[in-house]
């Protein structure tokens, strides 16, 4: 049954399950947590050591607000409650309306002169001597854990250098694969412009119907590298667009073949079909393909 906790100044409401020997075996150091640069402990891990209700607890605390600024006791925010629940692996920490009060090693004692019950007073002393242990800890230690977080810093950057490595092969290698849909106009001439910058010696373009707009995107091509174009027919006026591009700017070559339905972007030694024509890239959807089964070379001999 429930018991009353006479203290000098205020009656206080006992805990039902837990007897003084209960609580004397309970270790305190799992209990203090480092929040906002400060080691504290809970108002419910201190309700438990004192053998109150956690409410009982706040509410003295509350009456003698002035003993407690708040570098002795601060309420805990959203983020930091979500972040013990993690480390602790706890699922719920008294709903969502609850965000409980932490307090400092000198909140602590000050708790001393609110709740001065011989269980709390025995508790106190406790909690002090951890603090105490907790401090020599670390000082004692301070640098195997400067070493560690040297470890952990440098394995950071190290993955961070390995993601941007892998980042950057995945933006060097185009896609094998893919679909674009209507309206990724700038997408789908990206990705062409991508394939013709890449090429080394040589681009073969298979597609039935080019206009101004496919030699200037050939232009894109590096220096040295010759650009070719098979078309179903040459208009006077792409005639005339090629005798002027190739007047100002590095030739290409053109020619009529009228035996292809689909179209080929041929970069180097790769052979990509094409669902689109290059000059309507992204205005319907269209699919691409890098072929592993045929080479530029087996491709262009049927041409010949």
């Amino acid at each position: 049954m429930a018991k009353l906790i006479k203290s000098d100044e205020v009656n206080v409401v006992g805990q039902l399950d837990i007897t003084n020997r209960d609580i004397q075996s309970i270790s305190i150091e799992p209990l203090i947590h480092f929040i906002r640069g400060w080691q504290i402990l809970l108002d419910k891990d201190l309700a438990m050591l004192y053998n109150v209700e956690t409410s009982q607890l706040n509410r003295q605390v509350k009456r003698n607000l002035e003993r407690f600024p708040s570098d002795f006791m601060f309420q805990l925010n959203k983020e930091e409650v979500e972040i013990l629940k993690c480390q602790n692996g706890i699922s719920s920490w008294g709903g969502n309306r609850y965000l409980p009060y932490a307090f400092t090693e000198n909140g602590i004692a000050m708790l001393s002169s609110v709740l001065r019950s011989p269980t709390a007073i025995e508790a106190n002393i406790r909690i002090m001597r951890a603090f105490t242990s907790m401090r020599h800890f670390l000082t004692n230690n301070a640098q195997i854990f400067q070493r560690l977080s040297d470890i952990e810093y440098h394995q950071i950057e190290t993955d961070k250098r390995i993601d941007e490595v892998f980042k950057r092969i995945d933006a060097q290698t185009p896609p094998q694969q893919g679909i674009f849909f209507d309206g990724q106009v700038f997408d789908a001439y990206r990705f062409v412009s991508d394939l013709i910058k890449k090429a080394k010696c040589s681009i073969v373009l298979i597609d039935n119907y080019i206009d101004d707009s496919v030699l200037a995107l050939l232009d894109k091509r590096s220096d040295g590298v010759s650009a070719k174009v098979y078309t179903q027919n040459i208009t006077p006026q792409l005639q005339l667009d090629l005798n002027k591009h190739n007047s100002q700017y590095p030739t290409i070559t053109i020619e009529q073949f009228n035996k292809a339905h689909d179209r080929f972007l041929l970069i180097d030694e790769e052979v990509y079909h094409i669902g689109a024509s290059i000059k309507d890239l992204g205005k319907k959807w269209f699919a691409f393909t890098l072929m592993r089964d045929i080479t530029t070379q087996e491709l262009i001999k049927k041409i010949k």
